[in-house]
């Protein structure tokens, strides 16, 4: 039994971050022993938080309150990030206030708790774990899921640009690893920090079991999922594709979070496009709960845009549970989705991002040629058993943990 002490801090909550807790379940499984700490989100992550955490052998602690419980805690801890963010827009003051919610909060618990090694997950919970292991002279480590500082915008003279760009400055260098979630989040991040050298662990996910597809004569159902179904994350450009094969059955499902504007937009484009009940929605569903319901369908859409700068260089969650639920894969053509695409070929297509008729020639593809979509979506799980999978990704990652630990 290893009898070391490991704390995970993140500014999200669990359920919204399947890395997260895929990494907490690999250090309880390597025998740490483990504290998370982490602040409320959203509701529905709440309510699907309840449900992960039990039987979890995790040491557990939410700080911040949240609306329904804590009030006071969740009204004060807004009301410090919304005075935090104007004095750092107007002074440079107070860069950990307005760098999150309840960042201050986080440093204040993780100082508290004596471990061996801290890993920070998302840019607000970085302060915690650097200050926490300075404190109790431990190391710390930081997984960088997105290039942050290019996370919402390109601009470098936008506050968020500016204050993410701080945050990475001032903490990065002091911490004892760095990984990433794709290798060109890593490429960029090593030209900023050259003494470090980021180790790449894929957003994959554990071995699930095969479902036998049939491919439906009758009609092609198009897969999307994220935490948010909204503008500008390349849906748009989906309905349009659909629309030059409305002859066609075509189903695009979401799942995920969605205003009624945001379906009431969608419905409106859709049907300037031709196009009538071809649009399903669906509430969001825990992370583990996705893979089943992914084989319902056909062909999962990575649908990522190239702005801002992140989202060409990511490789998200999505594109990973599509292969590991068997589905062919139609992605945008990123830079980080292209390689993927080329070192893992004949489990898709790629289209160009703005161009709906290069997105509705592949799609045709696969409704003239009936014998293709089954090649792909076989072709995608067995790349899913034998390479991108967290079997294999997890030792990567508890490997870098065992040599921080031991250096």
């Amino acid at each position: 039994m290893i009898n070391k002490k490991i704390v995970l801090i993140s500014s999200g909550q669990p359920s919204l971050n399947p890395r997260f807790v895929k990494e907490a379940d690999a250090l309880i499984e390597a025998g740490y022993h483990l504290t998370i700490i982490y602040q409320y989100w959203n509701k529905w992550g709440s309510k699907h938080d309840l449900k992960l955490i039990r039987g979890k052998k995790w040491d557990i602690y939410r700080i911040g309150g949240s609306p329904t419980n804590g009030k006071f805690k969740y009204w004060l801890t807004t009301f410090q990030y919304k005075i935090g963010q104007i004095l750092n827009r107007s002074f440079n003051l107070f860069p950990e206030h307005a760098i999150g919610r309840s960042t201050p909060q986080l440093i204040s618990k993780t100082k508290s708790i004596k471990a061996d090694l801290y890993i920070a997950h998302n840019l607000a919970a970085l302060p915690a774990a650097v200050i926490a292991a300075k404190k109790n002279m431990a190391k710390c480590g930081f997984d960088a899921e997105d290039y942050h500082r290019n996370e919402q915008f390109d601009d470098n003279g936008s506050f968020d640009v500016k204050l993410k760009t701080y945050i990475e400055n001032k903490y990065i260098p002091k911490v004892d690893y760095l990984s990433t979630s794709s290798p060109l989040i890593g490429i960029a991040y090593q030209k900023l920090y050259p003494k470090h050298n980021p180790l790449t662990i894929l957003n994959v996910f554990p071995k699930q079991a095969f479902l036998e597809k049939s491919f439906s004569n009758e009609k092609l159902k198009l897969f999307w999922f994220s935490q948010t179904v909204g503008y500008n994350r390349g849906i748009e450009l989906v309905i349009r594709a659909m629309g030059v094969l409305r002859d066609y059955r075509i189903e695009l499902h979401l799942l995920g979070s969605c205003t009624e504007e945001v379906k009431i937009s969608f419905a409106n484009l859709a049907k300037t496009e031709g196009l009538y009940n071809a649009l399903f929605y669906h509430e969001p569903i825990p992370a583990d709960d996705i893979f089943s319901f992914a084989t319902k369908f056909d062909i999962g859409l990575a649908t990522e845009l190239s702005i801002p700068f992140n989202r060409n260089i990511c490789l998200t969650n999505k594109i990973f549970t599509y292969i590991q639920s068997g589905l062919a894969i139609i992605a945008s053509d990123t830079n980080a989705q292209t390689l993927l695409m080329e070192k893992y070929p004949n489990m898709g297509m790629i289209y160009k991002k703005n161009d709906p008729k290069s997105l509705s020639q592949i799609i045709k593809n696969y409704l003239d040629d009936r014998e293709l979509l089954p090649v792909h979506q076989k072709q995608a799980y067995k790349y899913a058993t034998e390479v991108l999978n967290w079997e294999l990704e997890s030792k990567k990652f508890l490997s870098i943990v065992e040599q921080t630990l031991n250096n």
